[in-house]
């Protein structure tokens, strides 16, 4: 028996798809063979560019996920002219940093809503149509290390990602024997917009490579792999696992 990586003929919805991660997955996805459905705040020219440049077709949908009014309508886009959900890649995101003693309300429930509710909502109507013919499908969510470790000064953050964690495993006790696929990929420090910060300080900097035994920051492109496999035939047999892709970071 071969083992097959082929996702021609597959639709991919990637959330956060403008930028970093998402962009990378969505790229991969296309190498691959999949068509991409893009949703995202701002807009997405450039992985646009770079998925049609793989072979693929893109289509763009702007959505604010940080709310669940938006499901309805990325689900009739991804479905437009009559086709189906193949594989989710549940990735958009955001955090809010501040010592837990200050931490206000609104930075909890903005990143709940983000990283945990719409997250789950937006895999129920995907898993909904997904079962309605029978034909299975991916569901993959972006989790983090924070999915294992406690960290400092993101306490709603951490708190979705352990979340997720759970929900992955959840959902894939519940729709594993239907035919759909649920796993997580846990990224470790990842070349992004969120980690600038944590980069430009040499110190901070310093004390997180010296932890990763590969040595280096990871880049988009390392986590892109990771999806493909989830995506593909080759996982036909994962169910409920959050894999960390971290260049060794937990195993130290």
């Amino acid at each position: 028996m071969s083992v097959s990586f082929d996702l021609q003929g597959k639709r991919a919805v990637v959330t956060g798809a403008n930028t970093g991660i998402g962009q990378a997955i969505a790229v991969a996805l296309a190498e691959a063979g999949a068509s991409i459905v893009g949703v995202g705040r701002s807009p997405m020219d450039e992985t646009e560019a770079r998925v049609l440049a793989a072979g693929s077709t893109f289509r763009s949908v702007r959505s604010d996920l940080s709310s669940l009014e938006p499901i309805e309508t990325v689900m009739s886009a991804a479905m437009d002219g009559g086709g189906r959900i193949d594989i989710l890649v549940n990735n958009a995101g955001i955090i809010r940093r501040a010592d837990a003693i200050d931490f206000t309300e609104a930075d909890w429930d903005d990143v709940m809503n983000v990283n945990l509710k719409t997250v789950f909502f937006l895999s129920q109507a995907a898993a909904r149509h997904m079962l309605a013919d029978a034909k299975g499908g991916r569901i993959i969510n972006i989790a983090s290390l924070l999915s294992f470790q406690g960290g400092i000064r993101i306490p709603s953050y951490t708190a979705s990602k352990s979340g997720l964690a759970g929900l992955t495993r959840l959902l894939s006790n519940e729709w594993a024997a239907k035919g759909i696929n649920v796993n997580a990929i846990a990224p470790g420090y990842i070349e992004t917009n969120n980690t600038e910060a944590l980069r430009q300080d040499q110190k901070r900097s310093a004390e997180i490579l010296g932890r990763i035994p590969a040595g280096r920051w990871g880049r988009p492109e390392d986590i892109g792999g990771a999806a493909v496999f989830l995506a593909s035939p080759a996982a036909n047999y994962v169910h409920g696992v959050i894999l960390p892709v971290d260049g060794g970071w937990l195993a130290r």
